[in-house]
């Protein structure tokens, strides 16, 4: 029987509520598809920051090295720790276990509102590849002469061959898997070349160059801006998008809003080559006001749950996991108030869980 480690990181704010969701998804998997799971449970986050000053131990990345895969519910709560402090955690790991790319599908099920009109189930199904170790969040920089008229701050943004190289044959290689799969098999690159004449236009060299290594893939150049306005107007248009570390992170808040909002987007930090472990994590904040109350929407969490069994090998229990999600949804009866209903969190895991068992 196959044997998974898994680490959980509830985190913060709604983390603990969703997490458990989408554990009770995962657990469904195992009991239906006869493997076993452990969960490793950590307290890491804001309230462990208030006990330690810190967010995480000094050991947590050896901690962690031996998991199969990390699930982290959402870091973060302003009201306890300023938002650059609770976010190290996250980019600790993402970094450390050099999790380079930042995967992010973006599709709209039916039985979902999307506030955008012209988003359809037929006309949004995209995957944003975000590179997630480099570019504008390298964290290099400083500050000078803080509080007085002469400070100023420099921010650099590191943009490395190997780092834009590696993150764009992966989209590649996924455009390619997916057009085996009937879709468009086209990968779009999200520059802003006209206007960073350094960076983006390295960026725009690499992508050329991996590009013609891929001839049977279409491609497609667009401004960050442009992509905001075109992933409106024409969401159809897209398959596979690849994007710096800043812009993949703007333009997939917006495609959250395509597939009916940020309870539906989940979101993978992979190591391709498996060194070390990935991290899965719904990409939807911490929500604090809403801790406790048992109203958030879990199936961000359930998603992300559902691309942490595709990535260790359990492609057939995540296909069914996705099935019983779409269900669940085009049925219309369980819905949490961000969709107009009532459904607590727990019911919609619940709901799923046991749709997934029933799946043939």
């Amino acid at each position: 029987m196959k044997h998974y480690n898994i680490a959980n990181i509830p985190g913060d704010g709604v983390g603990t509520e969703v997490a458990a969701e989408a554990i009770k998804v995962f657990d469904a998997a195992a009991k239906k598809f006869g493997f076993k799971v452990s969960y490793e449970n950590y307290d890491w986050g804001c309230d462990y920051y208030l006990k330690h000053g810190e967010m995480n131990p000094s050991n947590m990345l050896e901690t962690l090295k031996g998991s199969d895969a990390i699930f982290l519910g959402c870091i973060g709560d302003a009201s306890k720790v300023p938002d650059h402090i609770s976010l190290t955690l996250l980019l600790k790991i993402r970094k450390g276990f050099d999790q380079y790319v930042n995967l992010r599908p973006i599709n709209l099920y039916p039985g979902v509102d999307s506030p955008i009109r012209t988003a359809t189930p037929e006309s949004v199904d995209m995957i944003v590849v975000r590179e997630n170790t480099e570019g504008e969040y390298s964290s290099m920089g400083g500050f000078f002469k803080m509080g007085t008229p002469d400070g100023f701050a420099i921010q650099n943004a590191i943009f490395t061959h190997k780092g834009c190289e590696r993150v764009m044959r992966y989209s590649f290689e996924l455009a390619r898997k997916r057009k085996a799969q009937g879709k468009a098999g086209q990968v779009t690159n999200c520059t802003k070349s006209n206007a960073l004449n350094y960076s983006m236009v390295y960026w725009d060299s690499v992508y050329a160059e991996v590009a013609a290594k891929y001839p049977e893939i279409k491609t497609d150049m667009a401004l960050v801006d442009a992509i905001c306005m075109w992933f409106v107007k024409n969401p159809n248009f897209f398959d596979v998008v690849v994007a710096s570390n800043l812009f993949g992170d703007i333009i997939t808040d917006l495609g959250a809003m395509l597939q009916g909002g940020m309870g539906f987007a989940a979101g993978g930090n992979i190591n391709p080559e498996r060194v070390y472990p990935s991290m899965f994590e719904p990409i939807h904040g911490s929500a604090p006001k809403y801790a406790g109350k048992n109203v958030i929407n879990p199936i961000a969490s359930i998603e992300t749950a559902r691309m942490m069994l595709d990535h260790i090998g359990e492609e057939a229990a995540a296909a069914q996991v996705q099935t019983a999600v779409k269900n669940i949804l085009a049925a219309g009866k369980i819905k949490t108030r961000d969709m107009g209903g009532s459904s607590k969190t727990n019911e919609v895991g619940d709901a799923i869980a046991a749709e997934f068992l029933a799946v043939k």
